[in-house]
């Protein structure tokens, strides 16, 4: 197999370690909220990594770095999904390699939760996640990406080849039904009235 150009570059690979791998704790944050299984999220973390290791060498410095990983991210669980969706479930052994194998060849350091994933792993509100997780994929991710990864409009559209009309749209049903679903919540708690409807 033909070794990618980070691989055979020093500085390359130095500035993939500098520049990316600080970004693992928010890309396994959003994988985990786009599977919903720790497994399946270390997967896609995985696969973006490698992926984007192999193709570092085409990514212009100065442009948006995290917006391409989670563009890469995206796309990587979008493949698996619907490869998933193919095939048969089976079940890992416990002898397959570790998930982590690329990060610990690349240097594997121990890495602290980014601020954003802190917080959203201290929200006690299950009601909140469950509506989160109950919309439909194509309004989940760009609900995702907006409110709680905090893209624009346009970054959103480039991370998932989506037209910009077309995440707006999304996104705005997205968060009505969002708001729908956690209307009665919020009336039980006491946070609107009746005659707010």
């Amino acid at each position: 197999m033909a070794q990618t150009a980070a691989a055979e570059d020093p500085a390359l690979r130095e500035r993939f370690e500098r520049d990316v791998l600080p970004m693992l704790p928010s890309l396994y944050a959003a994988a985990l909220r786009m599977t919903r299984n720790p497994a399946d999220a270390e997967d896609v973390v995985q696969d973006t990594y490698l992926r984007a290791f192999r193709g570092f060498a085409g990514f212009q410095e100065g442009t948006n770095l995290k917006a391409w990983l989670y563009r890469i991210l995206t796309n990587s669980y979008i493949n698996t999904y619907r490869k998933r969706q193919r095939e048969p479930q089976t079940v890992d052994g416990p002898d397959d390699i570790d998930e982590w194998y690329l990060y610990d060849r690349l240097g594997g350091r121990n890495v602290e939760l980014s601020a954003e994933t802190e917080v959203l792993d201290r929200i006690p509100d299950e009601a909140v996640k469950e509506a989160l997780e109950s919309l439909p994929e194509n309004f989940r991710l760009p609900v995702l990406l907006a409110d709680v990864e905090g893209f624009s409009y346009k970054e959103i559209a480039e991370i998932m080849d989506t037209p910009i009309g077309t995440v707006m749209s999304r996104l705005h049903r997205g968060r009505k039904a969002l708001q729908r679903a956690l209307w009665d919540t919020a009336k039980e708690r006491g946070l609107v009235d009746d005659d707010d409807a």
